[in-house]
């Protein structure tokens, strides 16, 4: 039963980007000429993956706790990554910030070119040209004023522990004397196990910390800052975890303010 009602969803999934994809084109055609930061496809392309979420059947996807209406500026967003799941998830934040994704997935019909009209940012792992020219790119967008998106473990997690951080998100931020703004996310792992096409019953929720001020930090901060964000992702984690089935039970107030 699992098997067809993940050929199901992968269906569903599809058909929710190829619609999306035309609306996202259409939206292109129209706003380009003076959205500069690709606002609107990019808000597009996010609620296509909050859309298909919405109507996977195996997962109830959500935001926890009180989360900025909006973010703009110099900001450097940052997140645990546990699952192909996450930017589903973290697509439910109200605000457009831009991806940085491994150029693979740039190359998948339909999704590809929907993350290229949206403005995100491609990278090719373990290539020094390609990493130096997407920090380009991102501290172009920063300068802007639109958020940029990085996971700094680098890939999917395949425990609980978190991996390394990279030190790419916290060079560009401090580079950019930009905010780091921590996010984390709990409960995707099992939405979508890596290396597994099967699709399982979820609770997933994100939620947002505390910007972190790069002002004033030289690229000899880039532990600290690190630092910094880890212990934050950690302990926003360990909120969420009670109520995505990785911990005891919550009750009371806390609990019932997961979306």
């Amino acid at each position: 039963m699992n098997g067809l009602l993940s050929i199901w969803t992968w269906i569903e999934i599809g058909l929710v980007a190829l619609t999306g994809f035309f609306v996202q084109l259409a939206l292109a055609i129209v706003t380009w000429p003076f959205d500069r930061l690709r606002y609107v496809t990019g808000r597009c392309f996010r609620l296509v993956g909050v859309t298909a979420a919405k109507l996977t059947p195996f997962w109830r996807f959500g935001v926890h706790g009180r989360v900025p209406e909006r973010v703009t500026g110099n900001v450097v967003c940052v997140s645990n990554h546990e699952s192909n799941a996450d930017p589903f998830l973290i697509s439910h934040l109200p605000w457009e910030m831009k991806w940085l994704g491994k150029a693979s997935l740039f190359k998948i019909p339909v999704v590809g070119w929907m993350m290229w009209m949206a403005g995100d940012i491609p990278v090719h792992r373990g290539d020094r040209d390609s990493a130096t020219g997407a920090m380009a790119r991102c501290k172009e967008w920063l300068r802007k004023g639109m958020p940029v998106m990085i996971f700094p473990e680098g890939t999917r997690s395949k425990t609980d522990e978190l991996l390394p951080f990279k030190d790419g998100a916290f060079r560009l931020a401090i580079e950019a004397q930009a905010d780091l703004l921590p996010l984390a996310v709990s409960g995707t792992r099992k939405a979508l196990p890596k290396h597994s096409w099967r699709f399982a019953t979820s609770r997933g929720l994100v939620t947002v910390g505390t910007r972190i001020s790069t002002k004033g930090m030289t690229l000899a901060d880039v532990e600290k800052l690190k630092e910094m964000a880890r212990e934050q992702i950690l302990a926003l984690r360990a909120g969420l975890m009670p109520l995505t089935g990785g911990g005891a039970q919550a009750s009371g107030p806390d609990a019932a303010s997961a979306a």
